[in-house]
This record gives structure tokens, C-alpha cells and sequence, in this order.
């Protein structure tokens, strides 16, 4: 089973120039490569794969000598890299490739001939790197990425091979649906609520000096590039806060529980509300979901997706009776149909998303739709009822 584990670099004054060069010799051949593709389409109506354009290093490392400083596989890699990103972009899975600048993160990856000394990780052509493993890498290594964030840190993503097989996946146990939110983070159908710790908000007096700082100063000078990294380490410290709570919530939940469901949010589509966006980046709905998927897959435990437009607030767990419209001010509501009082419009969303959710499991088990059986959309099947709403 493949693994990842990201540990922390400090590389000494001569490592540090030697990756900035090969940081910057990786960005250019992308942004050529990339300008070669969509001028080689203008020309003649195709583009060019990834392999194709990696046919190319040999020439370019003739006229450009600085192309031999770098590990020539990094630069294999930025090539393949380029036709993957294509790929994706035509399979719909991301954007178009843009151009990489060298004002953010930098990366680059070694997809083999590296090695763990001790405390130390052996780069080509960089040498022994210093480095802190907080857990141990037992397996073959075979991919690392080392980056640099804006904040000057370096990290290098270790994929390694450990040997082992995926634990078996089981449905027997506990079952729990969570519904995400603003102001709490998740809610359970067991009824917890995890408040949303406003990282954001504990750190917007200091950030605000910071960035007022940063553009005072002139464009292009020392001064402002190290305001500039002031502001990186404060963004960076929300960042690692909420990294942080994902990671212990994730943890708690994927231990209590056996079976976890939640809803297929569309996020990117949602931070378009100008009103919400800022709310909705800074909670990290996505991040929170993938660490509950992988730890849980990591577990032989079930992670299931219920489908968005799963009418789960406007229905009533108790006697599956859906309203014709519950606005978002309204926080608690009766049902008119078996009586039940002051419906809590988060928890009762929570339970609906459990049960559809084993629903799924226990018909198919891969369900492409997430609906109840006796619940439609309102263009059309069972007609709603309209039901007194209670709000506070």
C-alpha cells in the first residue's frame, strides 16, 4: 500500500542556492514547454504530449547550460508533469495548465536515486539534507517532492511502498452522518456540534499590520520582500491552526465511528457567493473530508458520499415529511405531519445524511444517486407540505 509522509528540511546556505537553482531551472522548462504546446497548436491545430516535449531536454541542455545544475530526471518529471495537467484539463478533472511564477511555492520532484541517511535525506546533486521524520518510512521510496513555501520552510512529500495489504473494508458498527457548516464545523447525528475556531479572526489584527507594512514599502526592494515573508509566516500560521483542528477532529471521528457519512459538496461553486466565500475558504470543508476519506480507507472503514441535492434540512427524520422551503435564518422548525417539535435543522440534516447514506450501502453500495426512495425533487413525485417554521 502506498504511503505518504511530509517531513520538514533544513538544508544548509549551499543547499539552499542549489535547490533555488533547481527550482528555477524546473519553473522554466515548465513555462517553455508550456509556451511550446499552445504555440505548436496556433501552428498546426494539435498540441504536444508530455513525452514528446521531453525529447527536447537534450537540445535545450546544449544551449542552455545552466539546464545541466539540475538532476536531469527532476526535469524529465516537469515534462510528464505538464501531460498529466493536460490530461486532467481535458478529462475535466482541473483548469487549464497556467504559467508558474516565481513569487510562489516552489517545488520539484525526484522520482527515484533517493535515499534516508539517518537524519538526513539524500537528494542527487544536492547531497545530504537535514531533515525531522516523525514517523518512521518503512518501505521503498520512490517518489519525493521537496518544496519551499512562501515562507521560506522547506518540506519534502515521501511516497513509499510499505509492503502491506488494504485492510479489509466492513460495515458492521457504528454508523454516523455529519453535516458541515459555518459557524459549527460538523454536526453529527448524534447531536455534537465541533464550533468553527475562526483562525481568521484570532490572527486578522496582526495580519492587518502586517500587509499595511508590506505596502508601504517600494516595489522590488529588500524591505518589501521581507515584509512580504512577515505575511507569509502569518497566513501560514492560520494554515498550520487549521491543518491542525482537521487533523484531531478527523482522527476522533474516524476512531469513534465505523461508517461515516457526509455530503458531496460542490465547494468550488459555493465560494463564488461573494457574501459567504471568505467563511466558506477559511472553514475548509474539502481538506476536513479528504482526511476523514484517507484515515478511514487507512482503517478498513467506510467512507461514504451522499449526493448535494439530497433535500437533508428540508426533511423530517422522523416521518421522512419534506418542507417547501427552509431559508437559512431558520435554525429550528415543527413538523405539521407526526408532531415533532422544534426540529434542530443541523442535527436532524445529520441524520438524514446517516440514513441515506446506509441506504446506499444496503441497496448497491456504490449508489450513483442519494435519495431517499420516498423523497423527490419538487419538480415533480410526492407533494410537499407546508409546515409552521419556528426560528431562534
Amino acid at each position: 500500500m502506498l504511503r505518504v509522509v511530509k517531513v520538514r528540511l533544513y538544508p544548509n546556505s549551499q543547499q539552499q542556492q542549489a535547490l533555488s537553482q533547481s527550482f528555477g531551472n524546473c519553473r522554466w522548462l515548465w513555462n517553455y514547454c508550456l509556451n511550446l504546446i499552445n504555440q505548436t497548436y496556433i501552428d498546426t491545430g494539435f498540441g504536444l504530449s508530455g513525452y514528446e516535449v521531453k525529447k527536447r531536454i537534450p537540445q535545450l541542455k546544449k544551449e542552455y547550460q545552466w539546464l545541466k545544475l539540475t538532476y536531469s530526471q527532476c526535469l524529465q518529471q516537469v515534462c510528464l508533469n505538464l501531460g498529466v495537467a493536460f490530461n486532467n484539463f481535458f478529462e475535466r478533472r482541473n483548469k487549464y495548465p497556467r504559467f508558474k511564477s516565481k513569487h510562489g511555492q516552489q517545488s520539484l520532484q525526484y522520482p527515484q536515486n533517493v535515499k534516508r541517511v539517518k537524519n538526513c535525506l539524500r537528494l542527487p546533486m544536492i547531497g545530504e539534507v537535514k531533515a525531522v521524520f516523525h514517523r518512521e518510512i518503512e518501505g521503498k521510496i520512490k517518489t519525493v517532492t521537496v518544496s519551499k513555501n512562501k515562507s521560506g520552510q522547506y518540506f519534502a512529500a515521501i511516497l513509499f511502498e510499505d509492503s502491506k495489504d488494504k485492510p479489509t473494508t466492513k460495515t458492521e458498527g457504528k454508523a454516523i452522518g455529519i453535516d458541515l457548516g459555518i459557524n459549527h464545523l460538523a454536526i453529527t447525528s448524534d447531536g455534537s456540534k465541533f464550533d468553527h475556531p475562526r483562525w481568521l479572526a484570532k490572527h486578522e489584527r496582526n495580519l492587518k499590520i502586517k500587509q499595511q507594512k508590506l505596502s508601504r514599502k517600494e516595489p522590488g526592494s529588500n524591505n518589501r520582500n521581507k515584509a512580504r515573508k512577515t505575511v507569509a509566516k502569518v497566513h501560514n500560521k492560520i494554515r498550520l491552526c487549521r491543518s491542525d483542528f482537521h487533523h484531531k477532529l478527523s482522527r476522533r471521528i474516524v476512531n469513534e465511528n465505523q461508517v461515516i457519512v457526509v455530503e458531496n459538496l460542490a465547494v468550488s461553486n459555493m465560494v463564488k457567493n461573494p457574501k459567504l466565500s471568505q467563511a466558506i475558504s477559511q472553514v475548509g470543508w474539502g481538506h476536513f473530508c479528504t482526511r476523514l476519506k484517507y484515515k478511514a480507507e487507512l482503517e478498513g472503514k467506510v467512507y461514504q458520499e451522499v449526493d448535494r441535492f439530497f433535500p437533508s434540512s428540508k426533511t423530517c427524520n422522523v416521518c421522512l415529511n419534506q418542507v417547501d422551503s427552509l431559508p437559512l435564518e431558520i435554525r429550528f422548525w415543527d413538523c405539521s405531519s407526526c408532531g415533532t417539535k422544534r426540529i434542530d435543522r443541523d442535527v436532524n440534516a445529520a441524520k438524514n445524511i446517516r440514513d441515506e447514506g446506509l441506504r446506499i450501502l444496503k441497496t448497491s453500495g456504490t449508489g450513483d444517486k442519494a435519495y431517499r426512495q420516498t423523497v423527490r425533487r419538487s419538480r415533480g413525485g410526492r407533494k410537499k407540505s407546508t409546515i409552521p417554521l419556528v426560528s431562534g
